[in-house]
């Protein structure tokens, strides 16, 4: 049985509610999340860090738009990190209630936000590859650099405004409402509405990928038949097959990672959740931040050209390490000759 009841109304919105929301009760528990949470929100930040300055590092992958829809992936996976670690290990482990309504909602905008981007910018680059992949000729002519940077600038601003708009005034507290059993002062309806959102991005980019990966099963079948012609329209379809397969990577493990949480958001929504569910959704929250720290690794491993980059990237890095011993010796001796 529940030991904190969940506000159905906004008369009983106040700074006390939100501690029937911090369901970890036990010390192992709190060690747990904030273990997950240390390990996976670090590992986050060192890798999709690394993604962004082997691309913009490199002119080759900086001026193409797959890259930059990639850059603004790793991007929305780097602030989520940061803030959904910050935000909830303070909130779940720490248990800290002090700050006002508006301060959660802000923190609560900026993680919807970031995960948000973090979904769109797999649409983007679902339907960068079809466009790709369908309409190889005029790839070049539909898909410029100018139209990705738009793209991104809308994505982004529409992330952010719908992720606030709890802040703005739609939330339990200010229209009397429903409040959601799984996040203090959030509206039933929002919450529906955020959720059907994430429904038909992950419908999208499904089905972007269905028509992505049959164009790519076609060029394989080409490329077995002529093998004998060796090209550079041979050399694209081989790169555009790879990314192809390497993004449905990305968009397999984002499911696995999302299943268990827009699961839990899906029956709040109809039913009342048990304490251990709530319990359950918390730890089910950190997968979020493990398809976060996975998808750079896909790439590295996945990406050619950003596995070269790589590659370059430590062998100057083992070479400033040689150098250095070796001109420290250097300035010595020059330093006894003298």
């Amino acid at each position: 049985m529940d030991t904190c009841r969940i506000p159905e109304n906004a008369s009983k919105c106040s700074r006390n509610t939100m501690e029937c929301f911090m369901v970890l009760s036990t010390q192992a528990q709190k060690i747990s999340i904030a273990t997950l949470c240390g390990l996976f929100g670090t590992m986050c930040v060192f890798e999709n860090s690394l993604v962004l300055y082997l691309i913009f590092s490199s002119p080759g992958t900086r001026k193409k738009p797959s890259y930059l829809f990639i850059s603004s992936l790793a991007l929305a996976d780097i602030l989520a990190s940061i803030i959904f670690v910050c935000s909830f290990v303070n909130f779940h482990v720490f248990k800290e209630a002090g700050f006002s309504k508006e301060v959660f909602l802000l923190q609560l905008g900026g993680v919807n936000t970031s995960f948000s981007a973090s979904l769109s910018s797999l649409l983007l680059t679902a339907l960068d590859r079809y466009i790709s992949i369908s309409r190889p000729s005029e790839y070049k002519l539909l898909m410029t650099r100018k139209r990705a940077w738009t793209a991104l600038a809308v994505l982004w601003v529409t992330c952010a405004t719908i992720a606030h708009l709890p802040l703005l005034g739609w939330n339990c507290c200010v229209l009397d409402s429903s409040c959601s059993e799984l996040f203090p002062f959030v509206d039933d309806n929002y919450l529906s509405g955020w959720i059907c959102l994430v429904v038909v991005l992950l419908g999208c980019i499904v089905s972007a990928y269905a028509h992505v990966l049959w164009r790519a099963r076609q060029h394989v079948a080409y490329m077995e038949r002529h093998q004998a012609q060796v090209g550079k329209q041979n050399t694209r379809m081989r790169m555009d097959v790879m990314l192809a397969k390497t993004l449905a990577m990305v968009l397999a493990v984002l499911v696995l990672c999302w299943s268990p949480v827009l699961a839990l958001l899906i029956y709040s929504v109809f039913a009342r959740l048990s304490e251990r569910l709530r319990k359950a959704f918390a730890f089910c929250s950190t997968l979020c931040l493990l398809n976060s720290m996975v998808n750079p690794l896909i790439y590295a491993l996945r990406s050619k050209e950003l596995f070269s980059s790589l590659r370059r990237v430590l062998s100057r890095f083992r070479r400033q390490l040689k150098e250095g011993p070796e001109a420290e010796s250097t300035h010595r001796s020059s330093v006894v000759e003298t």
